[in-house]
């Protein structure tokens, strides 16, 4: 009886000291939450000594006291916890000296041999010091993220300027008709650049909105042809592999059209010697992997370049990070098309090593609709149109330049224009009930009306009146768009706004 007397109070003494001297926080409680033990790192922290809690319900405790919302909290934890679950949650609570300091809290049953929970162990960490150093760390990565996007995406703008202002000073000089030319089709590229890295900036940050409708992978993909290989080497080709019977997928074509161009530019600059970029797609269906289940189609472009170390395999899809030389690449190319996979509801993967190429593979949904199929092609912007039939077209836009341009193209396609600078101003020329054929007019907008304000007054007082509008960001078009009132993006070309305005004229007429 004494040797296991003995015993006991040895195995009691090891409990105290282990209870006493841990790191945690540490409270044994019953199952109604009343404190039967409180070690002393708690109570140290605290300042409280066994009479102030012990014999006590837990929420009372000293950081918990003066905070009803907290004690709640604690009390519906004690309640779970004494009917057979794990809680854990960090929360604000108070130590001595008043000093605020989070904690990471949790409440698990010790059960009996029948299961159920005869004691509960309530423990606490303070993880302040953590949390201050997780957000310093996060604050150095955004520091750094932004150094990068702004290094990148300041020297090609910069790039981008140059070349229009260059160009524009120089189209005055220049008599000979094929050096114009070239100028001008270099500006063209610029503004083609531009309108792609903006595309990318605003996909990356969400706030350009995914439209997604019935694709068809090829039909969508060789109507590219011409465009990819302005924008690759003569050294490189393309095959396509898009066997019968492809599914349709769900996604935004615009995005598509993008995350297709930017995969293949990639290729081209892993590939310096030149070589073969292949472009299939197969259907995958019953996909059950890692969340996603059900009919998909895979879709990658497959390169036969330099490939890609580990390292930097593990980092492509990182926004801003880049292996290219500084305004080579903004590094937001297959961060865009990661944001434009899972947004449309798939998935990205990679497969690379170096010395065999690379191969960036994109999972879509599968689309149960038709996609409704032009019975041409899209207009290419660089073929010039016949002007429109006549008609006479309210331009509403407050900047002079934009104005000017936009009155040029507009007469250029046989309209008649009259310009206006806000919505009110807008209203009172048609107030009365001059004959015009259209509206065009910029979304954001001076004057407390914006274009989308415009379009719903003008549906009261006009119905029968075309509106197009136009903006360089999407997303403040989103009521329009949703309102089924016509949207074209900038940076524009004529056929594109001939095609605009020709949709929204007819549409009416048709309604």
């Amino acid at each position: 009886m004494a040797e296991r007397t003995e015993a006991l109070a040895e195995s009691e003494r090891r409990f105290r000291t282990i209870f006493d001297s841990a790191f945690q926080f540490m409270a044994l409680l019953t199952p109604d939450g009343t404190v039967e033990e409180v070690n002393q790192t708690a109570m140290a922290w605290s300042r409280i000594g066994p009479e102030d809690i012990v014999g006590r319900p837990f929420w009372l405790a000293a950081p918990m006291r003066d905070d009803p919302a907290l004690q709640a909290v604690v009390r519906d934890a004690v309640r779970r916890a004494a009917a057979g679950e794990v809680v854990r949650g960090e929360h604000e609570m108070r130590g001595a000296g008043d000093v605020r300091a989070v904690v990471d809290f949790s409440v698990k049953p010790v059960l009996d041999g029948a299961g159920r929970p005869y004691h509960l162990i309530a423990e606490g960490r303070d993880v302040s010091e953590q949390r201050r150093a997780s957000e310093q760390l996060r604050q150095v990565q955004k520091m750094d993220a932004i150094g990068q996007l702004t290094g990148g995406v300041a020297h090609d703008f910069n790039n981008l300027l140059q070349v229009l202002s260059g160009g524009l000073g120089m189209l005055d000089r220049q008599m000979d008709p094929a050096r114009r030319q070239r100028l001008l089709d270099g500006m063209h590229q610029a503004v083609e650049r531009g309108a792609s890295l903006t595309r990318q900036l605003l996909a990356f940050s969400r706030r350009q909105p995914l439209r997604s409708e019935p694709v068809d992978l090829a039909w969508r993909i060789d109507g590219m042809r011409e465009l990819l290989d302005r924008s690759l080497r003569g050294d490189i080709r393309i095959e396509t592999r898009f066997p019968p019977g492809l599914w349709p997928v769900e996604a935004d074509p615009g995005e598509l059209e993008l995350v297709v161009l930017n995969l293949c530019v990639n290729a081209r600059d892993a590939m310096p010697d030149g070589g073969m970029i292949t472009i299939q797609a197969v259907n995958a269906p019953g996909l059950d992997d890692g969340g996603l289940r059900g009919d998909f189609v895979r879709l990658s472009v497959t390169d036969d370049g330099t490939g890609m170390t580990p390292e930097v395999a593990a980092r492509v899809f990182e926004p801003f990070f880049t292996t290219k030389d500084v305004g080579k690449g903004s590094g937001l190319g297959l961060a865009q098309v990661f944001g434009f996979a899972q947004a449309s509801g798939g998935r990205s993967a990679l497969d690379t090593a170096p010395g065999r190429g690379t191969t960036v593979m994109v999972l879509l949904p599968r689309s149960e609709k038709s996609p409704a199929l032009p019975a041409r092609r899209l207009v290419d912007p660089g073929v010039p149109r016949e002007a429109a039939a006549p008609g006479h077209v309210l331009l509403v836009e407050d900047s002079d330049e934009v104005a000017a341009l936009a009155e040029e193209m507009l007469t250029s396609l046989g309209y008649e224009v009259t310009r206006v600078a806000s919505g009110a101003a807008a209203l009172g020329a048609l107030a009365d009930g001059r004959a015009v054929d259209a509206v065009f007019s910029d979304v954001m907008m001076p004057g407390g009306m914006s274009g989308v304000a415009l379009a719903r007054e003008l549906g009261l007082r006009r119905p029968d009146l075309p509106v197009l509008l136009t903006t360089g960001f999407e997303a403040s078009a989103g009521d329009a768009i949703r309102e089924g009132i016509q949207v074209i993006a900038k940076p524009y070309g004529m056929a594109s706004l001939a095609a605009a305005l020709e949709a929204a004229i007819g549409g009416r007429n048709g309604a």
